[in-house]
């Protein structure tokens, strides 16, 4: 349990204390300096604590947000300081400083909590003090002003401001519209009854698997009840994160579960909806699998150019003061938020087709939907990338090399980058996947065209490596080499024309999309990439391209397509071992996403 140390003089009447234990709190009363300080040390060292000033008046949730929000090691608000254990010894060092600093063990502690709060800051510890709109937090300094605070906390709704910051202030459309309005008291129901977002997750992932299920069955009735199931789904993970800014319960494992099993419930499905339209003798496996590339290169798009972006210093373009001027009016902001397809969209367009309509359909709907959406949102990062000059940070261009996944052929031929052409890495990139792709497109399964197309990307690929990727375009290389491999794969497994060979492939692209979310979330959380050993054990973008290949041109159909297979199961196992053992670990990040709807 947490504790709580109320500093100064009892209030008659005061709430607090009541309010404190309601939070979690086991709460100590100190009447000066020296008991403060004495009440600190004897607090458990695991434990967070927190020092509030006894006169304290204000809601209950405003507390809640200042002194419980696990993700940040420190957090104030006027009259309220809370610590974690890893800021234990800062706030101890603070408290020695007001201890020493009076003279006496019987000072009053007026004023002690906002001097607590301001050492904390002197001594670089980044202190969170949250936003609390309308909510109230005060010290009142006498009788009057204190009632004057009381009958403003009177006058705001706790609870109802408590259920608006539940729901994420930026989303699409649909779910702004469609599911938040409801989905937010399931999140309250749901706290009330003491579930916790992870089990909400779970609960999303395995209605969503049924979903996948009933699309596989191929009847109408079947494709009815995905539809609905999969819709259900997503109201369940809207749920998931409502709940946990509605009851704060962030976790660094609830932050990998949401993170990828949005990707793992869309994708299941897909499989789902190309095993039913198989038993209506449909093959539409080629389409699934391109409608997961199209989507992956979507986000490797977006998480690119955000990485590039986010602490790059540059003079706003033409093109971003226009996107900013469309913003400020009301209509033209849900256009553009619609048409980019955000998951909400996504899913209801394909829920709605999948029951009414069959798979076929649904994935070109999906190709196409996605495919524009890609196009207008990779156009307008392209020129704003172009009519500004940026200064990208080191931290930037690293991050863009971990995204690359460049792997042990890469490094090697690094050496003899000097020798290659000065022309930007995104060309580069570009052109190594065009001759990669198109020499597999173009030559019969078991040709070797394809394995020296892939020689030449090999070739190639050091430059991302050679020098640091600061242009103006360089977030293009990640989402290039993503294409080029993804597709290379697709093209491969098509070309064999042996049943099974585009399901194995749709595994593999599968496991190696999950490694490139991964590596994004743990950059994302400034945990830097995968360890070194996995990129190189999988073998980067180029070693995977210059395998499938070799083994295309090697096996026959069949046995390619078993070689798929394999390969997928072991980058798989992989990839999920290193990367569970790193989110349930004590130094995984608390990664809590609040910006672009996926």
């Amino acid at each position: 349990m947490s504790t709580a140390i109320l500093t100064g003089q009892p209030v008659p009447g005061s709430s607090l204390e009541g309010d404190l234990r309601s939070l979690g709190f086991d709460v100590r009363l100190a009447s000066d300096t020296g008991e403060t300080g004495a009440l600190l040390a004897a607090a458990p060292a695991n434990e967070r604590v927190a020092v509030v000033d006894a006169r304290f008046v204000g809601h209950v949730h405003a507390l809640r947000l200042g002194l419980t929000d696990p993700r940040f090691a420190a957090s104030a608000l006027p009259g309220a300081v809370s610590v974690q254990p890893e800021a234990r010894r800062a706030l101890a060092r603070a408290m020695a400083h007001e201890t020493g600093a009076a003279g006496s063990v019987a000072v009053t502690t007026e004023n002690l909590v906002d001097r607590l709060g301001a050492a904390l800051d002197a001594d670089g510890l980044a202190v969170h003090r949250p936003e609390l709109g309308s909510l109230v937090a005060a010290v009142p300094a006498d009788p009057q002003e204190r009632n004057e605070v009381r009958q403003s906390v009177l006058a705001v709704d706790d609870e109802a401001v408590r259920l608006r910051s539940a729901v994420k202030a930026r989303d699409g459309f649909f779910t702004t519209y469609c599911i938040s309005p409801y989905s937010r008291y399931i999140a309250r129901w749901c706290a009330r009854r003491g579930l916790t977002p992870n089990q909400v997750t779970t609960a999303s992932l395995i209605t969503a698997l049924i979903a996948a299920s009933c699309a596989a069955t191929g009847t109408r009735p079947g494709f009815v009840a995905a539809g609905l199931l999969l819709l259900f789904s997503f109201v369940l993970d809207c749920t998931d994160g409502q709940l946990a800014r509605y009851s704060l319960q962030y976790s660094t494992l609830g932050a990998w579960l949401d993170a990828t099993f949005d990707r793992a419930k869309e994708y299941a499905y897909y499989a789902g909806l190309a095993l039913g339209a198989a038993r209506g003798g449909d093959d539409v496996w080629a389409l699934a699998l391109g409608a997961m590339i199209l989507q992956t290169c979507r986000h490797v798009v977006d998480f690119s150019f955000n990485e590039a972006n986010h602490d790059a210093e540059a003079n706003t373009s033409p093109t971003a003061a226009l996107s900013g001027k469309l913003d400020s009016v009301g209509w033209t902001v849900w256009v553009r938020r619609m048409i980019v397809l955000p998951i909400g969209e996504r899913w209801a367009m394909i829920a709605a087709l999948t029951a009414l309509t069959t798979p076929r359909i649904t994935f070109y709907a999906l190709l196409a939907g996605c495919a524009f959406a890609a196009t207008y949102t990779t156009a307008g990062r392209v020129l704003r990338s172009l009519t500004r000059k940026a200064r990208r940070t080191d931290r930037a261009a690293r991050a863009l090399v971990d995204l690359t996944d460049s792997g042990p052929l890469a490094e090697y031929l690094t050496r003899f980058a000097g020798r290659l052409p000065r022309i930007g890495p995104a060309l580069v990139a570009f052109v190594a996947g065009a001759i990669v792709v198109t020499s597999a497109a173009l030559a019969p399964y078991g040709s070797w065209w394809p394995v020296l197309g892939a020689a030449v990307y090999v070739l190639l690929s050091p430059a991302a490596l050679a020098r640091p990727l600061k242009g103006a375009l360089d977030w293009l290389v990640p989402p290039f080499y993503r294409a080029a491999e993804y597709l290379t794969v697709l093209v491969l497994a098509a070309n064999a024309d042996v049943n099974g060979a585009l399901p194995a492939a749709f595994g593999l692209v599968a496991a190696v999309a999950y490694h490139h979310y991964d590596t994004v979330y743990r950059i994302r959380g400034n945990a830097g990439a995968p360890p070194h050993w996995l990129v190189r054990a999988i073998g980067g973008h180029e070693g995977r391209t210059l395998l499938v290949t070799v083994l295309a041109a090697l096996l026959a159909a069949s046995q390619f397509k078993v070689a798929l297979t394999v390969f997928a199961v072991a980058v798989a196992l992989l990839v999920l071992a290193e990367s569970i053992r790193f989110w349930v670990s004590t130094g995984a990040p608390a990664v809590h996403d609040e910006g672009e709807p996926a």
